[in-house]
């Protein structure tokens, strides 16, 4: 067997798990939620499973390895390149619930999208589908925007980030 490299979207399906607190899910309903097929569902949970960030049964996340993960690995496996001003929808350190920690400068970050209301420099998020996803799912846009600020933040937006992040996780962990 060669290297397996783990996948921008297997973040995104990790924190839609998170995000469902251990709710009862099926990886059609993962798939349905997130704009990703059911067969790169299955593909990525096989990722993650290898990379011992989700359980044998590709059911629960590996909290302790998934928050070590996000905190040191994130932003050199997914480092932000920050584009054009764009309209689209708030990301990072512009959004909740970092925004409210932190005394903004005129910096604002948003991910493209059509239906944006928001202008900023673009960030591409780390899955095409992930504002569509975030819409309709606030848990998710939140660790999200965690997950962003994690990739792009400065020292106090990334100390906010890791608090806020091992809040949901803890969360999650103890249900």
């Amino acid at each position: 067997m060669g290297i397996i490299a783990l996948k921008p979207q297997d973040v995104v399906i990790l924190l839609k798990i998170v995000a469902l607190e251990n709710k009862e899910w099926m990886n059609n309903q993962l798939a349905n939620e997130l704009g990703i097929s059911p067969a790169e569902i299955s593909c990525s949970l096989e990722r993650c499973k290898i990379a011992k960030l989700i359980d044998n049964t590709k059911k629960r996340v590996n909290i302790l390895s998934f928050q070590d993960f996000m905190i040191h690995g994130l932003k050199y496996v997914y480092p932000p390149l920050p584009g054009a001003i764009v309209r689209g929808m708030p990301t990072a350190f512009s959004a909740e619930p970092i925004k409210s920690k932190i005394s903004q400068g005129q910096d604002s970050y948003v991910w493209p999208s059509k239906d944006g209301n928001h202008r900023g420099q673009a960030i591409e998020p780390l899955y095409r589908t992930v504002p569509e996803a975030c819409s309709k799912d606030n848990a998710l846009y939140e660790l999200l925007v965690i997950a962003d600020t994690l990739r792009m933040g400065r020292v106090r937006e990334l100390e906010i980030a890791i608090e806020e992040l091992k809040i949901r996780l803890d969360h999650y962990a103890q249900q």
